[in-house]
C-alpha cells in the first residue's frame, strides 16, 4: 500500500489517501501536546508505541463485538485503515476518579467509581474540546439517536475488556477516550487509537502513571512509561 495526498495532520497523527479505495494510511508522530496544546514537546517514540499498541489491540477488541477501523500494521509507525465519516463526539468512559473529573468534584485521585461514567465532549480544538451532555450530540445533529446509542454500546463494552486484559498485565485502567466513525453503509466503528495518549494508565501494584499524565505534570520518565506500556500490553 503507498501513501499519497495528505488528507489531515492533527496534534499526534498524519492521515493520508492512498492507493487503495476506500483505505487511509495513519503515520503516527513523537508530537505530544496538552491543555488543548498550549503545552507541546516530543517524546521519543511515542509514534511507535501508539502505533503498535493500537495494531495489536484492535484486533482483539473485533474479536470481543467491538468493530474498528482497522486493517493492517503498515510499518513501525504507520497503519492502514478503513475511511469514515468522524462523528465529532469524544467518549470519556471513567472508571476511577482522576484527572478533571476528580477536581471538578472535588475527589481524591484514585477514588474507584461504583460504575463507569460516561462523558461525551464536542470534537472542536478551537473550542478546547468542550464537555457536553448526553443529549447534545443528537439535539445538534452530530450523531442520530441510534448511532449515539451504539457509540455508548460499544464504549461500555470496549472499556470492559480493556479493564480485564490490561488487569491481566498488572495495568489499572483509570479512563480512556474513545472515538468512533461510520463506514459508508452506516455502520458504526472504534476509529482513532488505544494509547497512553488516550487512556490513563496505571501501575496495578504501585499506582504509577504510566500515560500522558507524565507529560502532563511534568513527572519525567515519560518515554520509559510508554516503552513499558507497549512491552506489557504485547506480551
Amino acid at each position: 500500500m503507498q501513501k499519497q495526498k495528505l488528507k489531515y495532520e492533527g496534534k499526534a497523527k498524519r492521515v493520508f489517501e492512498s492507493d487503495r479505495p476506500g483505505l487511509a494510511v495513519i503515520e503516527y508522530k513523537d508530537d505530544a501536546t496538552a491543555f488543548n496544546a498550549r503545552k507541546k514537546g516530543t517524546v521519543k517514540g511515542k509514534g511507535r508505541v501508539n502505533n503498535l499498541m493500537t495494531a495489536h489491540l484492535y484486533p482483539l477488541l473485533e474479536q470481543a463485538g467491538v468493530p474498528t477501523h482497522f486493517v493492517e500494521l503498515l510499518g513501525e509507525t504507520e497503519q492502514a485503515v478503513h475511511m469514515l465519516s468522524i462523528v465529532p463526539v469524544e467518549v470519556i468512559v471513567r472508571n476511577v476518579a482522576a484527572g478533571s473529573f476528580a477536581a471538578r468534584l472535588g475527589l481524591n485521585e484514585g477514588v474507584p467509581l461504583d460504575s463507569p461514567v460516561i462523558e461525551y465532549c464536542y470534537k472542536s480544538d478551537e473550542l478546547g474540546d468542550p464537555l457536553v451532555s448526553d443529549n447534545t450530540p443528537v439535539a445538534m445533529g452530530w450523531a442520530e439517536p441510534g448511532v449515539l446509542a451504539e457509540i455508548r454500546r460499544l464504549s461500555l463494552l470496549a472499556n470492559d475488556f480493556l479493564i480485564g486484559y490490561l488487569a491481566d498485565r498488572d495495568i489499572r485502567l483509570i479512563d480512556i477516550k474513545f472515538e468512533f466513525g461510520l463506514l459508508p453503509d452506516g455502520s458504526v466503528v472504534l476509529a482513532d487509537e488505544i494509547s497512553p495518549d488516550t487512556s490513563r494508565l496505571w501501575d496495578a501494584a504501585s499506582a504509577e502513571k504510566l500515560d500522558k499524565d507524565r507529560f502532563r505534570r511534568d513527572l519525567g520518565g515519560v518515554e520509559d512509561a510508554y516503552q513499558q506500556i507497549l512491552t506489557r500490553v504485547l506480551t
